[in-house]
């Protein structure tokens, strides 16, 4: 009786979110079969941020050059053709597409009466995998919240971390915010980490929150024992990868939309080299494992970053954009082909197949993860 209602109920889910026009791909007729799953987000990161930083520092970006197919993302969200980061990450994780401002909710339900949709974080777990997000953001923004919690506005810092802490989430690790206590997280059965010591001291199986020095993790900046997020990505590989049954980690450079909503070029593409520097740590990890699919994509493109006349890139306007952004992959040969556009909810919906081996319907709601 109660599995008939659990199927009432998702039908109805899908009824609604269907009429609003979202798009539900069924599992791949093959997929390979991939042990652990990385999803890095350049959250704001359009194609000219990377060729404007590539220009002015006379660098190839390891992003493009160690990647095997260079793809392309469409980025609207379930209200408009120009998301905002919290209806993006929500199609990032969990293939569903949201209303502007939305974190993990349907957009038919914000209030969660009837249903949550299931994120790529939560099927890792439920197939007995390590979790993980890393950001150099704080751990309540938009996008980390997006593979971590639901709630129906992405400002309820104080409602998204209640939900983090008590959360089955291996690590989760950010910038320094208030609403961050670590009496809570230990009171919580977690660690509390706030330097690159006390990282590299966690056993694997410890759940940890980690609150660390915002600028020092976005600009790569040698500050003591504050860890820099390409450090943090070397930590976090180490503590996941311990697990047997492989891992799901996000990753995210938060600060290329941040120093975009400020027109700061220069920060944007600063921001754009550490959070490349972080992809090349977790490329050399995937070329050693041989069993990992990573994912290089964004949330959304800020700025409107054109290039000009003489050959210099302008950060034309302070906000987002509806253009399309990068989405490189490594580690498989039939998820993106090589300049092909797809849609930002193809990615996570993919991304389960490969994690799975085609095992697990996805996306759906939460409750057919705890019924099946």
């Amino acid at each position: 009786m109660f599995t008939k209602i659990v199927i009432s109920i998702m039908s109805f889910v899908i009824m609604f979110a269907t009429t609003f026009g979202l798009k539900f791909v069924a599992p791949m007729d093959e997929a390979e079969e991939i042990k652990n799953v990385i999803i890095m987000i350049g959250d704001g990161m359009g194609f000219n941020h990377l060729y404007a930083t590539q220009d002015k520092y006379g660098v190839e970006l390891q992003m493009i050059t160690r990647t095997e197919y260079h793809g392309e993302s469409k980025t609207r969200s379930g209200s408009s053709l120009v998301t905002d980061s919290a209806a993006g990450a929500t199609a990032l994780a969990t293939g569903h597409r949201t209303i502007n401002g939305y974190v993990g909710v349907y957009p038919t339900d914000p209030l969660s009466v009837i249903a949550n949709p299931s994120s790529i974080t939560e099927v890792a777990m439920k197939y007995g995998k390590s979790t993980g997000i890393v950001t150099s953001d704080s751990i309540m923004g938009a996008t980390p919240a997006g593979f971590s919690v639901h709630v129906r506005d992405r400002d309820l810092a104080d409602k998204i971390f209640a939900q983090q802490v008590v959360s089955d989430i291996d690590l989760i690790w950010g910038a320094v915010a208030g609403e961050v206590t670590e009496a809570e997280v230990v009171e919580n059965g977690k660690v509390f980490v706030d330097n690159l010591s006390e990282v590299q001291a966690l056993e694997p199986g410890q759940k940890s929150i980690g609150q660390f020095h915002s600028d020092t993790m976005w600009r790569g900046l040698d500050n003591g024992d504050q860890p820099t997020l390409s450090e943090l990505a070397v930590e976090a590989l180490d503590l996941l990868n311990a697990d047997e049954d492989g891992f799901f980690l996000m990753l995210e450079g938060a600060h290329i939309d941040k120093r975009s909503h400020d027109q700061d070029g220069n920060g944007a593409m600063e921001a754009v080299l550490e959070f490349d520097k972080a992809i090349g740590k977790v490329l050399d990890f995937a070329e050693e494992d041989g069993n990992t699919l990573v994912i290089i994509t964004a949330d959304h493109e800020t700025g409107f970053v054109t290039k000009q006349n003489d050959g210099s890139y302008k950060w034309l306007i302070g906000g987002h954009s509806g253009a399309n952004v990068p989405c490189f992959v490594y580690g498989s040969d039939t998820f993106i082909e090589e300049g092909e556009a797809i849609d930002n909810i193809d990615i996570p919906t993919m991304a389960v197949a490969y994690m799975t081996n085609n095992d697990q319907y996805f996306p759906c709601p939460i409750v057919y993860l705890e019924q099946e």
